[in-house]
């Protein structure tokens, strides 16, 4: 599929770890284009890999698929953009959250194949999670190339488009709480006594650690936190205090709320 043209439009973060991705992956800077609002931006992309920078309708009319990275509130912007100049069958690959294939479908033209990704951000170190679901012009022929340029930063997952929002919620802002789980540990171990530099390594290694337990052991969270609490040890009396403050209660409602802003974001 390397031999395909394809274009990203609002060339972001994400964008620009797909980007790295698929270079790394054997795509070759010929066939990969774009766009960005900034020109330094764009001069910037082309110094660093080797790909030409185009305008929006360019894109549109030059590349076999096109994955879309804006902003969630500037996408229909882009969109009635790009439609005029969208042939009939192109790929379109939207990564914006909430936003729905069905409202994109409506923008473009009649038939054009729609499919929804739902990165994150540990693209930008090859260990993303993207969440891909189609819409209902798009074939598993759209669906393997969807994976294709997405495994290059991480792993995917196929979901129905009914639980991107909870997705979103859990994978696409779950690496936000993470980070907030460690900088209250960091100021927790300041707080006892720890310079910040070896609390931060200390927490950054245990959650590390413990990642790679969770993904290569195949035991359920519980055993391996069973696993560390002793009785009448340290971490039963920690384990107390966070059940004594709601804390699994308070992560509960948080993820929902995430997963009720996606969904005002499709509206």
């Amino acid at each position: 599929m390397t031999d395909q043209t394809v274009a990203v439009l609002g060339t972001g973060k994400i964008g620009e770890a797909l980007l790295s991705g698929m270079l790394r992956g054997g795509w070759s800077p010929s066939r990969l284009l774009v766009t960005t609002r900034r020109p330094e931006r764009a001069a910037e992309l082309r110094e660093r890999y080797g790909v030409e920078p185009v305008d929006n309708a360019e894109a549109a009319k030059s590349a076999d698929t096109l994955i879309l990275t804006p902003k969630p509130q500037d996408m229909a912007s882009l969109v009635d953009e790009l439609a005029p100049h969208v042939p009939a069958q192109r790929l379109v690959i939207s990564g914006a959250a909430g936003i729905t294939t069905r409202s994109l479908e409506s923008r473009l033209p009649e038939g054009t194949p729609v499919v929804r990704v739902m990165p994150n951000t540990p693209a930008l170190v090859d260990q993303a999670m993207s969440v891909i679901s189609p819409g209902n012009h798009a074939t598993e022929a759209h669906l393997a190339l969807t994976e294709e340029i997405f495994n290059g930063v991480g792993k995917t997952l196929r979901l129905p488009e009914t639980q991107q929002d909870a997705a979103t919620a859990l994978s696409g802002s779950g690496p936000a709480y993470f980070y907030f789980l460690v900088e209250a540990m960091t100021d927790a171990g300041i707080q006892l006594g720890l310079p910040r530099d070896k609390a931060h390594e200390l927490i950054v290694q245990a959650a590390v650690g413990a990642a790679t337990m969770l993904r290569d052991s195949g035991e359920h969270p519980v055993t391996l936190r069973e696993n560390v609490t002793s009785p009448g040890g340290t971490t039963i009396n920690a384990i107390r205090e966070l059940e004594n403050h709601r804390v699994r209660a308070a992560f509960i409602d948080a993820i929902e709320a995430a997963r009720d802003r996606s969904r005002e974001l499709g509206s």
